[in-house]
Order: C-alpha cells, then structure tokens, then sequence
C-alpha cells in the first residue's frame, strides 16, 4: 500500500506562557516591510501549543507543528526545544 506522507507545517517561536496543564502559549514574531512607510515593523502572533509532558517553560525557543485538532484552540504540538531559557538561579550562581 502506498502512504501518503503529509507535510505539516513546523514554525519556530518562544513560549510565552506556561500556567496551563499540558498547554503552552508560543509567540512567533515576523519583520516585515511596511509598504508605505518603508520600515520594518513586527508582527507578532500567540498559539496554544500542546506540551504533553510539561517540557517547556517560559523563555524556552521551540519547534512547533501542526496537528489534528485537539481542543477548541489547540491546532499545534511541541516537536523540539531548540534551547533552554536561562532561570534566575542558573544566572545567580555564574554571578
């Protein structure tokens, strides 16, 4: 039989917020040409991501991909933790 593999869409951003169980908010941010003005502006847009084991945290960069739909806002998955985010006691102890 042949399986038709197909391509999800992965994107990379930063996780904005972690308070809700198994859940994750990811902000991506563009640059793009303000066709006008001519100058760059960010565009910013937020994602509840599914996390399901609570990898990521506040700070962290991530790889996100998309999914079946798995709640009323959930459309994206964690793939990878590209790195970690620095927390106030690793930054404390190199002081």
């Amino acid at each position: 039989m042949d399986q038709k593999q197909s391509q999800k869409r992965k994107l990379s951003g930063t996780v904005v917020s972690d308070k809700m169980d198994k859940t994750v908010v990811v902000e991506l941010v563009k640059r793009k040409l303000h066709p006008r003005v001519k100058r760059y502006i960010n565009v910013s847009k937020k994602f509840l991501v599914d996390n399901p084991d609570n990898a990521a945290k506040v700070g962290d960069k991530v790889i996100i991909e998309e999914t079946r739909p798995l709640s009323r806002l959930k459309r994206w998955r964690v793939i990878e933790i590209k790195s970690k985010a620095k927390s106030i006691n690793q930054e404390q102890e190199t002081n």
